[in-house]
């Protein structure tokens, strides 16, 4: 998401970050830059307008003419004009009320919203520590009740049972009525798709939040519409009396323009950001991180919150124990290192959240991919338990055995174990020498990597 909003902005902010004195000249043409990169990204025209207006009137005021490094000075005025166009600040669900806080979600058909209703069940049962009830309203789509029953189960809440001859507002009241019984926290209300202008299905859905008046009304839209998720998430604003967004897919759009227009547009927060089909793919929205990831900063803060919730912290603490006492790092403990990077979203996951990322030339981004990461742990598990432990014996027939069990060449197999020996002699450096002993190592790793084609040397 917003990596082509992303290359643009930073290729001009960039170009100002070394100026010793910025002038209206050199500020309105790089405003024009910004506007196109904003344009191209599908953000809605009266959004850009409103945005560069804005960033103008404080570029050319005291606070950036004047100050001592202008391009850091404007910088931080196009951050924080993103921000305060995206929401300033991340708006947490309203929650707080007698139980059960009915949450009703609505929006366009294939938007997501089945699955959006798994991922925030999982979310406020995993963080939030709630007890969590769904039930499908959706009595027009076939299979959508199972498909909601099949994830509830996946994600360990109740599941209120419908069927498609029964009334939407029976249904939500009868839900209603068992979560109140069952003394739950929050009842999670999935609804059909519906477009704007279907005035009968605009009549259902209203009377069903007449019925249950619900704490929160989510609009989930997919963000992969472009323009047209501000404007139909501002027809529903005008038909039901939304508290938030739920942008989806934002892992399948590159522009990002949604973001960026749904909140200026409806007045609502986005309050959550859906990317990926696994049920742990929803992350709550925060405009600040976003608007530094935008402009090449990385989101140091959402990938710290991500490892302390990710990593299996036993398993770090026994690994760490191990290396400590100088016992072998061996191949089931590099498997153990992928799954974990696999879990926070991947190489490319991770790579997004990390300052400077957005300036590695194309050729390197490209072949930063989960596959190679996929290909490694196949291998591995293709091993026996013995040669996991004991990585010596892999001799030229086993390596040709591992790599046919795995689907791989042999080159696969020997450009594994390769890696596997770098990083068990950075392991025994660290048993030996300390933390210092790892940062030589480290740092001895980093040059070689920058001469030798890889990642650039960091500046």
């Amino acid at each position: 998401m917003f990596e082509s909003l992303s290359q643009r902005l930073s290729t001009t902010v960039n170009r100002l970050r070394g100026r010793g004195r910025l002038t209206e000249e050199n500020i309105r043409e790089s405003l024009r830059e910004v506007r196109i990169a904003l344009l191209e990204a599908d953000v809605a025209l009266p959004v850009v307008q409103a945005l560069i207006q804005r960033i103008k009137v404080r570029a050319v005021g005291q606070d950036v003419m004047k100050s001592l490094s202008p391009g850091q000075a404007l910088i931080k005025v196009v951050s924080d004009e993103l921000t305060t166009v995206m929401g300033s600040a991340n708006t947490e669900l309203n929650l707080a009320q007698q139980p059960p806080a009915v949450v009703l979600l609505a929006g366009l058909q294939g938007a997501g919203k089945t699955t959006t209703v798994a991922k925030l069940a999982r979310l406020l049962t995993e963080r939030k520590k709630k007890k969590v009830m769904v039930v499908s309203c959706d009595v027009y789509r076939p299979a959508a009740i199972e498909q909601l029953r099949t994830l509830a189960g996946q994600v360990g809440v109740s599941f209120f049972p419908s069927d498609a001859g029964q009334d939407p507002v029976a249904i939500a009241k009868a839900a209603v009525a068992a979560a109140r019984r069952e003394v739950v926290d929050v009842l999670i209300v999935d609804t059909a798709g519906r477009l704007h202008v279907d005035e009968a299905m605009m009549a259902e859905i209203k009377a069903l939040h007449a019925a249950i008046t619900p704490v929160e009304t989510l609009f989930v839209v997919d963000s992969m519409t472009g323009q047209d998720a501000a404007n139909t998430a501002k027809a529903f604003s005008d038909a039901l009396p939304l508290t938030g967004v739920i942008l989806t897919k934002t892992d399948g759009d590159a522009r990002g323009g949604a973001a960026l227009s749904v909140r200026y547009v409806t007045g609502r927060p986005i309050k959550f950001l859906g990317a990926g089909e696994k049920t742990d793919a929803l992350e709550p929205f925060h405009p600040d991180r976003l608007a530094q990831r935008i402009l090449g900063m990385g989101d140091v803060l959402s990938l710290v919150e991500e490892v302390e919730r990710k990593v299996d912290q036993d398993k770090a603490q026994k690994l760490a124990q191990k290396v400590m006492k100088g016992k072998r790092f061996d191949l089931n403990d590099m498997k153990d290192q992928l799954e974990q990077m696999g879990n926070m979203g991947g190489l490319a996951g991770l790579m997004d959240k990390l300052p400077g990322m957005g300036n590695l030339p194309d050729s390197v981004k490209s072949k930063v991919n989960d596959g190679e990461m996929n290909r490694m742990i196949a291998i591995i598990c293709s091993m026996t338990k013995k040669e996991r432990r004991h990585p010596d014996l892999l001799n030229g027939s086993r390596r040709a055995r591992v790599a046919r069990g795995s689907g791989t060449q042999p080159a696969d197999v020997n450009r594994l174990l390769k890696q596997y020996m770098q990083m068990e002699k950075m392991m025994s450096k660290l048993s030996r020498g300390g933390s210092k002993g790892l940062m030589r190592q480290m740092r001895g790793a980093m040059k070689g990597m920058g001469g030798m084609g890889g990642l650039p040397p960091m500046r």
